[in-house]
């Protein structure tokens, strides 16, 4: 077996995503590489949860509706997802909700949670014992995950739980062990946080605010093993303000946020590039204006981010594409804020925040905190020195025998206001010589990545999220992916390498206005035709294949 589909489903409060988690633990465990995506609507209770879980040899990025098992706590997530088994597709059943269904396996899992001792929520954990007998995985791969994820209090209920249903099961889709080394399993809110510390962060600001309120909780929980502050303000407002602050006095500090919450930022965002502070906001797109769809996902926030505040000036604007580089140019990202003393936007989404991914233990290796330019122990001090890079050497307040005034008005070296013609003119032209080392910058970092079959004259250009589905496809079709990953400044030596030979373009995009297929012309790339979804949802494999017809094939 290649690759194998597993959806597991319930209401809120049933526990079908932590349960989703478990069972891709266990498939990494017996050396399969997972891909998790998780759809949960805005309530605590009721409603409709899932968990798609992707197993793969390779790396699976994204999600597959063709199902090989479909793992149902409740009676509405056989009606929803029943249609989507493949033909010999197994149906394991919740017998304590459902009694009504034809040609399925049903499992008494309430039976067993009494049993065993345990509480009703625990009927999650044994449809995860029974999952993994079906798939004719080992139980001691089962035991291990669980007393990994469980602290002893619970552990030895859990266990007793899972084992009597994995006892009591049959292996019906026997998937081999395979050899995996150095593989761990992180959504993309933890990917972005370990990238962030391996970088060097020393302070986090945040709102909580869906898809990004994960790096929240995850650096709060990790402050004292990473020697962290991490700070929930009252406004985004407060948090981009305090943000700039703790930037002024030397600390490394990045934000996290939605489109709402950005929108509040954006002054700050002027004050940023203005006052040269470095600022690393990561942005996690979802569905729709104002408070949306506030669980799904978009990538509808391309233009906004691109040219939000005001003002002249540029920014660096990335976007990945999946968990693993999530990680890495987080890293990177708050790096270039200090180098180059300016605002950065990590622009993620939904899909990335909170999808979870294999990722390889090593890339955490690669991130590094660099330097940034300091002032010497001369006591005369510019804190906007007008250098030839035009980035001005930094210093902190308290530093002995040096002034450090940080203006948001128009300054002129020292930092004090001015409004004279030649010398606003003269700190705008040494900005934008920053500007023009930033563009330098780009073209000598990964900017663009290329996938598929690398000489098809027919390219799919995607950015961030997109990837994992469209490189999928791509690969099947004989396709050439071209995934530009920094957005500003536009990488446009290596899009135009990328490109080469290649004459028909098909953008695809998640949101409804083809944010990058509007963007792309300005630098000379003509698009032929977009490809476009704005439900919420990100694409399935099968959907987009079907929606590229015949073209590669």
């Amino acid at each position: 077996m290649g690759k194998i589909s597993i959806l597991i489903g319930g209401e809120a409060g049933q526990g079908s995503r932590k349960a989703g988690l478990l069972l891709g633990k266990i498939l990494l465990n017996w050396g399969w590489q997972v891909f998790i995506y998780d759809d949960y609507q805005s309530l605590i209770r009721g409603g409709h949860n899932f968990s798609l879980i992707k197993a793969s040899p390779k790396n699976p990025l994204a999600a597959d509706l063709s199902l090989d098992l479909l793992l149902a706590l409740d009676k509405k997530t056989v009606e929803l997802h029943r249609e989507k088994l493949k033909e010999k597709g197994v149906l394991v059943y919740n017998t304590s909700k459902i009694s009504d269904v034809r040609q399925g396996l049903g499992l008494p899992l309430e039976r067993w949670v009494r049993e065993a001792g345990g509480i009703l929520l625990m009927e999650n954990v044994a449809l995860i014992g029974a999952a993994a007998k079906i798939l004719g995985i080992s139980w001691e791969t089962v035991e291990k995950v669980i007393k990994e994820e469980f602290g002893k209090e619970i552990e030895e209920k859990n266990l007793k739980v899972a084992n009597l249903a994995f006892s009591s099961c049959k292996t019906l889709l026997k998937i081999p062990k395979l050899n995996l080394h150095r593989q761990i399993l992180l959504n993309g809110n933890e990917a972005i946080s370990l990238g962030l510390i391996k970088a060097g962060l020393e302070t986090y600001f945040a709102y909580p605010m869906t898809p990004t309120s994960g790096i929240l909780h995850f650096l709060a929980e990790k402050q004292k093993e990473a020697s962290l502050k991490v700070f929930q303000l009252e406004s985004e407002i407060g948090v981009v303000n305090a943000a700039l602050g703790a930037s002024f006095a030397g600390s490394r500090v990045a934000v996290g946020t939605s489109g709402g919450g950005f929108a509040l930022m954006t002054e700050g965002l002027s004050f940023a590039a203005q006052a040269e502070i470095p600022l690393l906001i990561v942005e996690g797109q979802r569905t729709a204006p104002a408070t949306g769809v506030p669980t799904y996902t978009a990538q509808s926030d391309l233009f906004f981010t691109l040219h939000a505040g005001h003002g002249d000036f540029l920014r660096f604007l990335i976007a990945p594409g999946d968990g693993q580089e999530a990680a890495f140019w987080a890293g990177e990202a708050l790096n270039l804020a200090w180098e180059y003393q300016t605002p950065v936007i990590l622009l993620v989404d939904k899909q990335i925040c909170e999808s979870t991914f294999t990722v390889e233990g090593g890339i955490f290796s690669r991130i590094k905190p660099r330097k940034p330019l300091l002032a010497s122990t001369s006591s005369d001090y510019l804190r906007y020195k007008n250098t030839p890079s035009g980035i001005s050497p930094l210093a902190f307040p308290g530093e002995k025998g040096k002034v450090v005034k940080v203006n948001g008005y128009e300054h002129d070296e020292k930092g004090l206001t001015v409004e004279e013609a030649e010398l606003v003119q003269k700190m705008q032209e040494k900005r934008l010589k920053k500007f023009q080392k930033m563009r330098e910058a780009v073209e000598k970092l990964p900017a663009v990545n290329i996938g598929g079959k690398k000489n098809s004259q027919i390219a799919l250009i995607v950015w961030g999220s997109v990837k994992g589905t469209a490189l999928e496809v791509a690969e099947r079709r004989g396709l050439r992916l071209v995934q530009p990953v920094i957005l500003q400044p536009f990488p446009e030596k290596q899009m135009k390498k990328a490109l080469e030979g290649v004459k028909k373009v098909i953008v695809t995009e998640n949101n409804a206005l083809g944010q990058l297929g509007e963007i792309l012309p300005r630098y000379g790339i003509k698009v032929d035709s977009k490809i476009l979804k704005y439900d919420g949802r990100p694409f399935w494999t099968k959907e987009l294949d079907e929606k590229l017809g015949n073209i590669g094939n």
